[in-house]
């Protein structure tokens, strides 16, 4: 049984207006780990260790999650942190999608569920991920660079297709590679 650390996303195209956001987090001199403009997603179902011999069965799950939707279009706008300004793990851009993105995940949770992949805990909140937060230092610095960016249009996105994803941890960071893509 070979296993690959897996996951499933919808590709998001970086723009300059990202690519300001996250020069403007660096400057902060706060403690984020970025996320690669070339690696940046929108992540619908962390799968964690997955076996080889599920891929097709995870990509008949991904089709099953988006039958009867069409390619659509998303607004990233805004930029906040989970869970809280208080406690700070994660810098994010949001998603307004009209509520697709969450419907293809749910489904996709319910239907992974049964290949024996946990369920979430948690509601699911579209957005992308810009940064996770490694320690509390110029923790006022980023909020204010978060704060900044809270009503700016980053870009509007035509969604047509979702990804099954490998994720290589390496010291330089992960290596995700597209395994599967799914047009909708």
């Amino acid at each position: 049984m070979t296993l690959f650390r897996g996951f499933i996303a919808l590709g998001i195209t970086t723009t300059q207006k990202i690519i300001e956001f996250e020069t403007d987090i660096k400057k902060s001199g706060a403690d984020v780990k970025l996320v690669e403009p070339h690696n940046i997603h929108i992540t619908l179902k962390f799968l964690g260790d997955a076996e080889e011999q599920h891929i097709d069965q995870i990509e008949h799950c991904i089709k099953e999650s988006a039958i009867g939707i069409k390619p659509f279009s998303i607004t990233l706008k805004g930029t906040g942190v989970f869970p809280n300004p208080s406690y700070l793990k994660v810098v994010w851009i949001g998603i307004q999608d009209g509520g697709i993105i969450g419907s293809i995940a749910t489904a996709l949770d319910d239907k992974l569920s049964k290949l024996g992949y946990e369920k979430e805990k948690r509601r699911f909140s579209p957005h992308l991920t810009i940064g996770r937060v490694r320690t509390a230092c110029n923790k006022q610095q980023l909020l204010q660079a978060v704060d900044k960016y809270r009503d700016v249009e980053f870009n509007i996105e035509q969604v047509r297709s979702i990804h099954l994803k490998k994720s290589e941890l390496t010291p330089q960071g992960p290596i995700y590679t597209t395994l599967r893509e799914i047009m909708i």
